[in-house]
C-alpha cells in the first residue's frame, strides 16, 4: 500500500514536471500561447501589483495587498511597486520606482548604514525646463536610466509634465511649463535619454491634474478645446517623439469620469488617435472600479490591493470583463516586460557611478538657472570680492521638493560650500550666527505627519541694524537667497509662500538700504520650486538669479553662474505676474469642496468629493496675458546672459502654405564680448476666423551651442499644418483657418526680433478625431 502511494506521488511529480517543461515561455513561446497558457488568476495577478511598503505610515492608511504578497522581499527596498512573477510562464516580476529628479528608494538597508544605496538628486523638472536645451535634457535622462539600470530598476515613474496652471499648484516643481510645446519637447527629451539605458519610463499624471487639492476625488470640469491644446498636447508631443514604456493615469475625474476609468483617454485618443504602444498604470490607489479601468484600457493598476484582485476575478467570472478585454491588457503588459532589465537577466551592480552623475546634474543645474535682473552688470562677480551671505537656504539649500518627486541623496552642496570651493572670502562670523540658528530651530520645529510630507520651513534669522552695519562696513557684497518648498499632498498659499514673508521682506529691505547706503551691492537667489511674486521686492536687489531647486550640486552650480564660469542661458517656461490676482485660473484655483458642511476628517491621502472649473479656458499663461494685455513682471520666454545676441533676418520656405511642411530660417550672433547661449523661440499669431485665439503660440524653440563672441549659428524651425490649426469642437477636428500668419521669432514672448508673414489662401483640415470628453455642463469660459 505504501508503495503504491509513493508510486503515485512520484508519477503526479513526473507529470508535473513535464507540464512545466512544456508550458510556454515569456520571450521563447509565440505571445498569444504564453496569454493563452496563462490562467484567469495568472492574468488578475499580473495586473494588480504587490503592494506598497511607506515607512512612518499609520496603521490603516492604505488598503492591503493580496495575502502573502508582503511577505516576499523586495528586490529594491523603497521602490514604490513591482508586479507579481509567474515563474511556470517565465514572467519575472519587475520594480517601478519614483524619479522625477532621481531614483527614488531606500538608502539604508537592513541598518547597515556603512553600505549605502544613495541616488543623484538631478534638477528638478522646472530647472531643466528653463535650460530649453533638449540635448542637455537627453544626458540627464541617460544618466538617470543608467542609475536606475545599475539598481535594478526597470521603470521609472517619470517624467511629470502636467501644465503649470497656476503658480501655487504644489507639485510645479515636477513639471516643466505653461506651455505644451516646451512640456512635450522636453518631456521627449528625457525619456530618450532613460529609454537609451534599455529602461522604461511612466509619463503622468495624464490628464489635467494640476493641483493637488482633494486630487483623488477632484473633478476637473474643462472644454474639449483647452484639453486638446493644452492639457493633452504634451502628453501627445511627448509620446510621438518617444513612445515611453508607460503612461500613468492621472487621480482626478475630467468631465465626470476619472481618467484611469475613462476609455475615450485611454483608447481612443492615447492609443487609436496618438498611437501609444505600452502599457497604462494607474497613479497610485487612484480610480475607483477596478472593472471599469480595465475596459477602459488602463492596464495595471499599482500598487496593488486585495480588493481589486477579487473585483476583477468577479469580473470576469460574471463577463462584465471579456476574455478578449483581459487578454489585451495582459498582452500589453507582457510586451513591456519582454523589454525589461528583469525578463534580461540584467547583472545590476547597486553601485552606480553617482561622481559622474553629479557632474552632469551641475552641468544641468548652471545651464538652467535664469537670470532675471543684473542692473550694472553687477554679475558675474570679481574673484576678490568679500561676500556676506543671507538667508536660512544660503546654508541649507533646497535641492527639491518633497514626496515622490524627492531624492535620498549622499549630501547636498549648500551655497556657502559653493562659493568657498570658488575661492571666494565669505563672511564667516555669518555664516556662523546662520548654522548655529538653522540647527537650533530644526531641533525645535515639529515633524511632518509622514516622512513623505513637507516639514515647516524655518522662519527667517531676524538681522538687526547693528549686526548689518558691520557686515556692510567689512564686505563687499550681499548675497540673499529666498527659499521656498513645496510637494506632494498639498497646494502653496498666496500668503507668506508665493509672498513672502514679513521677516524675510524687512530683511531684504534692510540689506538693501544698509549695502546701498555704503556703495555696496544686493544679489538675491532664487531657491524655490514655482513661481513667486517678485513684484514687491526686486527694487531692491541689483541682480536676481533665478536658482530654482538645482539638485544636490546647486551650491556649485549657483557659484559657477555668478562667477561666471558658466554664462546663464536658461528662460522662463512660465509667467511672473506682477499680482497673483493678475493669474487667470486666480479665482477658480484649486477648486471647492462638493459636500463643505461635511466636517468628516476622512483619510488625508484619498482627499473628498470636489470640483474645478477650467473657466480661462485656452488661455493660460503667456496666451492670457499676450491676448488680454496684462503686463507680466517676467514674462514667458525671459531670461538675461552676461553677453547680447543679434538675430538676422527669418526667411521662409515659401510665402504660402500648400499643407506641405514650412520652413523658418535665421542666424543668430553673438555680438557681446563673453562666450554664450541663446534660446531662440518662434511664435505664430494667426488668423481667427472660425473661433478666437491667442495673439500668439509658441510652435517650436531651439537653443544655440556656445558661440564665442562675433560667432554666428543658422537655425532652421519647421511649421506643419498642425502648428497651424486650432481644435474645432463642433467638427472634432483640428482646423487652420485661412488668412494672413506671422511668424515672430524672439528672445521672450514679448522680446520678438524678426518676423515674417505667409498666406493659407483656404481653410485646411490638419487632422480628424473622436469626439471625446465632452463636459456635461455648460462652461462659462473666458473670451477676449
Amino acid at each position: 500500500m505504501i508503495r503504491s502511494i509513493a508510486g503515485i506521488l512520484c508519477l503526479c511529480f513526473a507529470s508535473s514536471c513535464i507540464f512545466a517543461q512544456t508550458a510556454p515561455q515569456l520571450g521563447h513561446s509565440p505571445l498569444p500561447e504564453v496569454v493563452k497558457a496563462m490562467t484567469t488568476e495568472e492574468k488578475v495577478k499580473l495586473i494588480v501589483g504587490m503592494g506598497m511598503r511607506i515607512e512612518d505610515l499609520p496603521p490603516g492608511m492604505l488598503p492591503p495587498a493580496d495575502p502573502g504578497d508582503d511577505q516576499v522581499p523586495e528586490k529594491v527596498p523603497g521602490a514604490a511597486g513591482r508586479t507579481h512573477a509567474i515563474p511556470r510562464l517565465g514572467i519575472p516580476s519587475i520594480v517601478l520606482s519614483d524619479g522625477p529628479a532621481g531614483v527614488r528608494i531606500n538608502p539604508i538597508r537592513n541598518g547597515d548604514s556603512a553600505h549605502p544605496y544613495y541616488a543623484t538628486a538631478f534638477p528638478v523638472g522646472t530647472l531643466l525646463a528653463s535650460s530649453w536645451d533638449t540635448a542637455l535634457v537627453r544626458r540627464v535622462g541617460q544618466a538617470f536610466g543608467k542609475e536606475a539600470l545599475d539598481y535594478g530598476i526597470d521603470v521609472l515613474l517619470s517624467p511629470a509634465i502636467n501644465l503649470q496652471r497656476n503658480p501655487l499648484g504644489g507639485r510645479n516643481f515636477e513639471y516643466y511649463s505653461e506651455d505644451p510645446v516646451v512640456a512635450g519637447n522636453i518631456a521627449a527629451a528625457l525619456i530618450n535619454g532613460v529609454q537609451a539605458n534599455h529602461v522604461g519610463t511612466s509619463l503622468k499624471h495624464f490628464a489635467a491634474n494640476n493641483q493637488e487639492f482633494n486630487r483623488m476625488q477632484l473633478n476637473t470640469h474643462v472644454s474639449e478645446r483647452a484639453l486638446r491644446e493644452l492639457y493633452l498636447r504634451g502628453f501627445e508631443i511627448a509620446i510621438k517623439q518617444s513612445q515611453p514604456w508607460t503612461v500613468m493615469s492621472s487621480y482626478n475625474l475630467v468631465n465626470d469620469t476619472y481618467t484611469s476609468e475613462s476609455r475615450p483617454l485611454l483608447t481612443d485618443i492615447l492609443r487609436d488617435e496618438w498611437g501609444f504602444k505600452g502599457f497604462v498604470m494607474t497613479d497610485w490607489f487612484g480610480g475607483q472600479h477596478p472593472v471599469a479601468q480595465m475596459n477602459a484600457g488602463n492596464d495595471m493598476l499599482m500598487p496593488g490591493t486585495h480588493a481589486q484582485t477579487e473585483a476583477l476575478l468577479a469580473g470576469v467570472q460574471s463577463g462584465v470583463i471579456t476574455p478578449a478585454q483581459l487578454d489585451e491588457n495582459v498582452t500589453r503588459i507582457l510586451n513591456i516586460i519582454l523589454l525589461s532589465p528583469a525578463f534580461k537577466h540584467y547583472n545590476y551592480s547597486d553601485k552606480p557611478d553617482l561622481k559622474a552623475h553629479a557632474a552632469v546634474s551641475r552641468a544641468a543645474a548652471a545651464e538652467g538657472m535664469v537670470l532675471l535682473k543684473n542692473k550694472d552688470n553687477v554679475l558675474p562677480l570679481a574673484q576678490s570680492r568679500r561676500i556676506a551671505l543671507f538667508g536660512n537656504t544660503s546654508y541649507d539649500l533646497i535641492a527639491g521638493g518633497t514626496g515622490s518627486g524627492d531624492v535620498n541623496k549622499a549630501y547636498v552642496v549648500s551655497l556657502l560650500e559653493g562659493m568657498q570651493a570658488a575661492n571666494f572670502p565669505v563672511d564667516a562670523a555669518l555664516s556662523n550666527t546662520y548654522q548655529v540658528y538653522i540647527a537650533a530651530q530644526k531641533n525645535h520645529r515639529s515633524k511632518p505627519a509622514m516622512a513623505f510630507l513637507a516639514p515647516p520651513p524655518i522662519a527667517e534669522m531676524p538681522l538687526e541694524e547693528t549686526l548689518l552695519q558691520a557686515k556692510a562696513a567689512s564686505n563687499d557684497i550681499a548675497l540673499v537667497t529666498i527659499g521656498r518648498l513645496a510637494g506632494e499632498g498639498g497646494d502653496r498659499k498666496v500668503d507668506d509662500d508665493y509672498t513672502l514673508t514679513a521677516a524675510e521682506l524687512q530683511n531684504l529691505h534692510n540689506i538693501s538700504n544698509t549695502f546701498h547706503a555704503k556703495g555696496k551691492k544686493v544679489i538675491v537667489i532664487m531657491n524655490i520650486g514655482g513661481v513667486m511674486d517678485v513684484s514687491s521686492w526686486r527694487d531692491d536687489a541689483d541682480a536676481i538669479l533665478l536658482a530654482w531647486q538645482p539638485g544636490q550640486e546647486g551650491g556649485h552650480a549657483i557659484a559657477d553662474v555668478v562667477t561666471g564660469k558658466v554664462n546663464p542661458s536658461g528662460k522662463l517656461t512660465a509667467t511672473f505676474p506682477v499680482h497673483y490676482e493678475d493669474v487667470p485660473s486666480a479665482r477658480t484655483f484649486p477648486g471647492q469642496l462638493l459636500h463643505p458642511d461635511d466636517s468628516t476628517a476622512g483619510n488625508p491621502l484619498m482627499g473628498k468629493p470636489a470640483e474645478v472649473s477650467y473657466e480661462e479656458g485656452i488661455y493660460v499663461g503667456y496666451r492670457y496675458y499676450k491676448t488680454f494685455n496684462i503686463k507680466a513682471a517676467y514674462e514667458f520666454g525671459y531670461g538675461l546672459s552676461y553677453t547680447n545676441f543679434s538675430y538676422g533676418k527669418v526667411t521662409l520656405s515659401g510665402s504660402h502654405f500648400d499643407g506641405t511642411p514650412m520652413t523658418a530660417t535665421l542666424t543668430v550672433t553673438n555680438s557681446g564680448k563673453v562666450p554664450g547661449k541663446e534660446v531662440v523661440e518662434l511664435y505664430l499669431a494667426a488668423p481667427a476666423k472660425m473661433a478666437d485665439k491667442p495673439a500668439q503660440e509658441l510652435k517650436a524653440f531651439a537653443k544655440t551651442k556656445l558661440l564665442a563672441p562675433g560667432a554666428s549659428q543658422t537655425l532652421t524651425f519647421t511649421l506643419s499644418i498642425k502648428d497651424l490649426a486650432s481644435f474645432n469642437t463642433a467638427q472634432s477636428s483640428w482646423i487652420a483657418d485661412a488668412g494672413n500668419y506671422e511668424v515672430r521669432i524672439g528672445a521672450s514672448s514679448e522680446d520678438v526680433r524678426q518676423t515674417a508673414t505667409f498666406t493659407l489662401d483656404k481653410e485646411m483640415l490638419a487632422e480628424k478625431v473622436h469626439t471625446a470628453l465632452a463636459p456635461q455642463l455648460p462652461l462659462h469660459e473666458l473670451h477676449p
